[in-house]
């Protein structure tokens, strides 16, 4: 007998729309729980932002916190073309005066000129040595060798004695000075610079010229100074030298135009001589400023996320995520409550308003303003007005304390936002392992319904096969 190769054939009913229609029903109850799955999700990604916004919190409320933030100073100076300041860590609030009589240089020497960088100067050797240079009353200059400090001897040979070549030579050797070729119209001369500043940072030059006479105007000689001994036939363009400067009333000497160990804590650089300056260390009013301003925007930024993600449009008839959710709106009130209340650590500070920083209907605090600029000029009681501490009643402690101390609480892995969120995430895996049981059973039943209605097909068929033989039967009895 002919098998049924399509469903409803046999039958003459339209069995996969039947089929269709009954899965739908059956489908269902999944589309319902993936809905909720949806919206679940939603709140978790939800969560996630208030939790970023939470640290960011966090980390502004612990920037008021730290002594560091209070402790930090700026230092400035009533001339900056002159002398400038920076105070480093462990700068105290102070002033002073300084004035500059001499700045610190490298001596410097230069060559008679040649006719060009190319020119050959000489064969032989040549020796840089470090030290200092006096003059006695006499007039007779000496040389004192730096302590530590090595000569260092280059050999000019064949094929190496241009004078660019005895730069690069002179530069290779690293012997504590910079060689260099200035040209100009006159021609090529050669320049010697120490590579430090200071008195003792001077040097001398010798020469073993090849062609026997270290002490003439010619060959390699042309490049000695040596003053001690009266051969010199480079020109010093530049002593040596220490900077000198009085410092509230104090002669101070220096190697170096950065005095960086003058006054602890502060590096004062030397640019030119100078009668008094003034330079002053106070407290960087600013950088506290900023932490403030920055402590706001971080409190405005999770107090607008929480306000918008709880509440409903009335307009547009939609609920945010987390509607009616108590950990959210239960957040957002007790954030509320701190920047309302009250401490008594801060002298006359005691209400954000105070400060400038009063919340608005919205529940934002106001850009930073004149109120606060006046509080700067009192940095103790606006130090423990955020900062302070209150042992017996952390409810009475600084703002930015109690902010911080909140955030760590509902931040951690038993608080209220890491529980809301597991909960969420519990009813997202259970809502997928109703999903699974679901479709499996669907596709049970689709699969049972299918061979009942194949069933019935085969067996619609036989009956209309026997119907028409009976018929066939009937017509042939008549006849």
């Amino acid at each position: 007998m002919a098998t049924i190769s399509s469903l409803g054939l046999g039958s003459g009913l339209d069995v996969e729309s039947i089929i269709t229609k009954l899965m739908a029903v059956e489908q269902q109850p999944i589309n319902d729980i993936n809905k909720r799955t949806d919206g679940l999700k939603t709140q978790l990604s939800t969560y996630g932002q208030i939790q970023s916004s939470l640290s960011s919190l966090r980390d502004a409320a612990s920037k008021l916190t730290s002594p560091d933030t209070w402790a930090g100073t700026k230092a400035t100076s009533s001339d900056t073309s002159a002398v400038t300041v920076t105070a480093g860590s462990g700068a105290a609030v102070t002033s002073a005066s300084i004035s500059v009589s001499q700045l610190a240089a490298a001596q410097t020497l230069a060559s008679a000129t040649f006719s060009s960088s190319t020119a050959t100067v000489g064969q032989g050797s040549i020796t840089i040595e470090l030290g200092s240079w006096s003059t006695d009353a006499n007039g007779a200059t000496t040389f004192a060798a730096k302590s530590g400090a090595t000569p260092v001897t280059i050999n000019i040979g064949t094929g190496q004695d241009q004078l660019a070549q005895v730069r690069d030579q002179i530069n290779a050797a690293n012997a504590g000075v910079i060689a260099a070729v200035v040209t100009d119209a006159t021609g090529s001369r050669l320049t010697l610079t120490s590579r430090n500043t200071g008195e003792t940072n001077g040097f001398r030059v010798t020469v073993n010229d090849a062609d026997g006479n270290s002490g003439d105007a010619s060959g390699l000689s042309q490049l000695a100074y040596d003053p001690s001994t009266t051969v010199s036939q480079m020109s010093l363009s530049l002593p040596a030298a220490n900077a000198r400067a009085i410092l509230n009333g104090l002669p101070i000497s220096s190697e170096s135009n950065s005095l960086a160990s003058a006054i602890d804590g502060l590096n004062i650089i030397l640019l030119k001589t100078t009668p008094p300056v003034s330079i002053s260390v106070s407290q960087d009013a600013d950088a506290i400023k900023k932490a403030v301003t920055d402590f706001t925007t971080a409190y405005n930024a999770i107090n607008q996320l929480l306000r918008s993600q709880t509440k409903y449009d009335a307009a547009s008839k939609t609920a945010g995520p987390l509607q009616g959710d108590s950990t959210a709106v239960g957040l957002n009130n007790r954030l509320r409550g701190i920047a309302g209340g009250v401490t008594s650590l801060g002298g006359t500070l005691t209400r954000l308003a105070d400060v400038g920083l009063a919340p608005g209907s919205d529940g934002n605090l106001p850009t930073a303003g004149a109120k606060l600029d006046k509080a700067l000029a009192n940095l103790a009681d606006l130090k423990q007005f955020f900062m302070g501490v209150d042992k017996t009643d952390d409810s009475n402690s600084g703002f930015a304390v109690r902010i911080r101390s909140l955030v760590d609480q509902v931040l951690s892995i038993d608080g209220s936002v890491s529980a809301r969120e597991k909960g969420i995430q519990d009813q997202i895996d259970s809502n997928n392992k109703n999903v699974d049981a679901l479709s499996q059973r669907t596709a049970s039943t689709e699969k049972r319904l299918r061979a009942q209605y194949a069933a019935l097909d085969t067996k619609m068929s036989q009956l209309n096969n026997l119907s028409s033989y009976l018929t066939q039967q009937l017509a042939q009895l008549n006849k």
